[in-house]
């Protein structure tokens, strides 16, 4: 039995070797490190890029539900929820094309809510960074938080 065992782990071995190998070689392959969020042309930068930002006028968007930002929030942000994009977006239009530093953030670790705002943004004409890993990412770095109803 264990000789078995052994030429099936052997098997499956030179399966995976040969896949990542056709992955990487064949030019349709698909990467495997990264977000599998983030698109061409895509903007994603790190808490401390992002704060300094909020510093300079930044406007940040909270692309999470908005039971979340009342919650808590970067300050200053508005929120711009995936879920009510359209409502919302058509609200916030005018203030979003007179600014031109935008950062969307959302509840990180595998959410895509700031990528699709950040998309459906895009194809509005209005482009948006990203703050990788969102609000994790910002909570964890200590920086400042709000709850409530007010940016």
């Amino acid at each position: 039995m264990g000789l078995r065992a052994w030429r099936i782990a052997v098997l499956v071995a030179v399966g995976v070797a040969a896949g990542l190998v056709w992955n990487g070689l064949s030019g349709r392959g698909f990467a495997l490190s990264g977000n599998v969020f983030v698109r061409p042309g895509d903007e994603v930068i790190e808490a401390a890029e992002a704060k300094a930002r909020l510093d300079k006028g930044a406007l940040f968007l909270d692309a999470r539900p908005v039971d979340f930002y009342r919650m808590s929030h970067i300050p200053g942000a508005l929120a711009l929820s995936e879920d009510d994009f359209e409502r919302a977006f058509a609200r916030l239009e005018p203030a979003l094309r007179a600014r031109f530093d935008l950062v969307v953030y959302c509840s990180g670790y595998g959410c895509e809510a700031s990528h699709i705002v950040a998309g459906k943004l895009k194809q509005r004409g209005i482009q948006a960074a990203i703050l990788n890993e969102g609000w994790p990412a910002w909570t964890d770095a200590g920086y400042p938080t709000r709850a409530g109803e007010q940016p």
